[in-house]
C-alpha cells in the first residue's frame, strides 16, 4: 500500500480549563458553590470577599483592579494614621458582662455579635428515642438483673417504636451474664412500655394502640368499644368493613364514628416522634415577586457569593518582573479572572432560565397549579439560544422563591397529554385536577381511577385509567378502596 501524506481542515470544541470550570460552577447548587467559594478563597490570595453590597458586584478584574488601587491608597493612609496611639481605646466588652454585678449574681453577654442566630441553636441534631429511653431507665429503680435485662429491651426497639426481637430471643442473649426468665423480661417489657412516648416497646400494633388506650381516663367516650374493636376487629377497620364493625359491636353508624374517631387519634408510629434528622433548610437562589403588574425576576443576594480581587496583590503582579513570587501573584491573578468570569456567567445564565420560565408560567403563579403550562427544556434552550444540557444543568439543584411558595426550577418543566381540541395539558395540571376531584368527592363512596378518567375526558383531557394511577400515587394518594370512609 502507498503512502501518502495529506492536509485536511476541521473544527472540533476543545474542553479548556476555562470552560471545564464554567461548567461545573454552572450545575452547583447554592451550599455547594458557597464551598466552592471557601475553597479557592483559602487557596488563592488575590481573591477576597467584598464585605459591603456597595462595594463590588461580581465582575471582571479589570474594572475590579482599578478600583481596588484607589482602596489600597485609602487603606495606607489609613495605617499611617494609626502611628500614635490615644490614651485610651475601646474595650469590646463592659465590666458588667463578666464580673459579678452589685446583687451578687454573675452576668454574661454575647457582646455585640451581631452574625448570632438564635435559631441555630435549635437548628442541630435532637434527641434519639434511645437515648430518651436510657434517661427514663436511669431513673427507674432497676436491680441489676432488671437492668440488663430493659437495656436489651431498648436495644431491639427500632425507630418507630416497636420491639423487634421476641422475649425468647432476649434471654437467649442475656444466658451469659444472667439466667433470666420469659416471665421476667415480660415483667420488665410492661415497664418499659409505660415509658414516654406512650405506646413504645409494643409488638404488635394493636398493642401498641392498646397501650396508648390506657393512658386515657375511664370515662372517655367509646374507651370500652375502641378497646374491644382494638383487640379482636382491627383487621376490619383495615379493610374499611364499617358494617361488620357495626354487626360486631352491635353500634350505629354515629356511634361506630366516634369510636374509629379516638382510635385515629392515636399515634401508630410513637417512635417517629423523636427525630435524629436535622432539618433541611433551603436557600432560594432567585427571588420572584409581583410589582403592579409585572413580575420581577432577582437573584438572591444571600445565595449569590460577592468576591473582588485584592487590588495591592494585583498591583504588585502587573510589575513587570521576573521573579518567581510575582509569576506566583500573576498565576492567582489569572485564576480568580477566570472565576470571576465564570461566576458571572453562571449568575447571567441562571438570571435569563428564570426569567424565561416566568414569563411562559405566568398563569400558574396568578392562577394555581391548574394554569401550569407544558414546558420542555428544548423550549428555553431555543429561545436563549444555549443547549439542552446547558438548561438542564442551571435548573438542577436550583430554586425559585414565588409567592406560591418555593420550587426547583425542574417544577416548571412537565410533560404534556393532548385535549380533545387539539391543544395540550401539562402533567402538572392533570395531577391537580386529579386532587381536586379527590377532594370533593363523596367520602362514602370515593372516586375509582376509572371514573377519574372518564371526569377528566368529558373535560376534554384523555388519560388512561393506569395514567390517572400513576398521577394518584406520584401525589401520596391511596387508591379509593383506602379512601372510603364512614359518613
Amino acid at each position: 500500500m502507498k503512502q501518502s501524506l495529506q492536509l485536511r481542515m476541521g473544527q472540533q470544541l476543545a474542553m479548556t480549563p476555562q470552560l471545564q470550570q464554567a461548567i461545573r460552577l454552572l450545575q452547583l447548587s447554592s451550599l455547594e458553590l458557597q464551598i466552592e467559594v471557601q475553597t479557592l478563597l483559602d487557596s488563592n490570595l488575590m481573591l477576597e470577599r467584598a464585605d459591603d453590597l456597595q462595594d463590588l458586584p461580581v465582575q471582571p478584574e479589570t474594572q475590579a483592579a482599578q478600583i481596588a488601587v484607589d482602596t489600597s491608597s485609602t487603606i495606607e493612609l489609613n495605617t499611617a494614621k494609626t502611628d500614635t496611639l490615644p490614651d485610651q481605646l475601646p474595650v469590646d466588652s463592659a465590666w458588667e458582662d463578666v464580673y459579678e454585678s452589685s446583687d451578687g449574681a454573675t452576668s454574661f453577654s454575647r457582646g455585640e455579635d451581631d452574625d448570632w442566630d438564635p435559631s441555630q441553636r435549635y437548628a442541630g441534631v435532637g434527641e434519639s428515642l434511645r437515648d430518651h429511653l436510657y434517661w427514663q431507665m436511669r431513673l427507674t429503680p432497676f436491680n441489676e438483673r432488671e437492668m440488663a435485662v430493659a437495656t436489651a429491651i431498648i436495644d431491639a426497639i427500632d425507630d418507630s417504636g416497636y420491639l423487634t426481637l421476641s422475649l425468647e430471643d432476649l434471654c437467649e442473649g442475656l444466658s451469659t451474664d444472667f439466667e433470666i426468665t420469659p416471665e421476667e423480661a415480660e415483667a420488665v417489657l410492661k415497664l418499659v412500655q409505660h415509658f414516654d412516648p406512650q405506646g413504645v416497646g409494643a409488638r404488635t400494633p394493636a398493642e401498641c394502640l392498646l397501650l396508648q388506650l390506657e393512658a386515657f381516663a375511664e370515662d372517655t367516650p367509646w374507651l370500652t368499644e375502641a378497646r374491644q374493636l382494638v383487640e379482636r376487629h382491627l383487621d376490619l377497620l383495615a379493610d374499611h368493613d364499617f358494617n361488620g364493625l357495626m354487626r360486631r359491636l352491635k353500634v350505629s353508624r354515629e356511634q361506630l364514628q366516634g369510636i374509629i374517631g379516638l382510635i385515629q387519634s392515636l399515634n401508630p408510629h410513637p417512635g417517629a416522634q423523636l427525630s435524629t434528622t436535622a432539618p433541611q433548610y433551603i436557600i432560594p437562589d432567585v427571588l420572584i415577586h409581583r410589582q403592579r403588574h409585572t413580575w420581577r425576576v432577582e437573584l438572591n443576594p444571600e445565595s449569590s457569593p460577592k468576591l473582588r480581587i485584592n487590588a495591592r496583590y494585583a498591583a504588585l503582579a502587573r510589575r513587570s518582573s521576573e521573579n518567581s513570587d510575582v509569576a506566583y501573584l500573576k498565576n492567582h491573578l489569572q485564576e480568580a479572572r477566570w472565576f470571576l468570569k465564570s461566576l458571572q456567567n453562571r449568575n447571567q445564565t441562571l438570571l435569563k432560565v428564570a426569567t424565561s420560565i416566568v414569563e411562559r408560567q405566568r398563569d400558574f403563579l396568578e392562577r394555581g397549579d391548574e394554569w401550569m403550562k407544558p414546558l420542555i427544556l428544548r423550549d428555553i434552550a431555543e429561545e436563549l439560544g444555549l443547549h439542552e444540557s446547558t438548561i438542564s444543568r442551571v435548573t438542577t439543584q436550583k430554586y425559585m422563591h414565588t409567592p406560591r411558595g418555593i420550587y426547583e426550577l425542574k417544577f416548571f418543566f412537565s410533560s404534556h397529554v393532548g385535549t380533545s381540541d387539539g391543544g395540550e395539558c401539562s402533567s402538572t395540571a392533570i395531577r391537580a385536577m386529579i386532587r381536586k376531584l379527590i377532594q370533593a368527592e363523596n367520602p362514602g363512596k370515593p372516586l375509582s381511577d376509572e371514573k377519574i378518567a372518564k371526569l377528566l375526558g368529558e373535560e376534554g383531557i384523555q388519560v388512561a385509567r393506569r395514567t390517572v394511577a400513576k398521577y394518584r400515587e406520584a401525589m401520596a394518594i391511596p387508591s379509593s378502596s383506602d379512601r372510603k370512609r364512614l359518613v
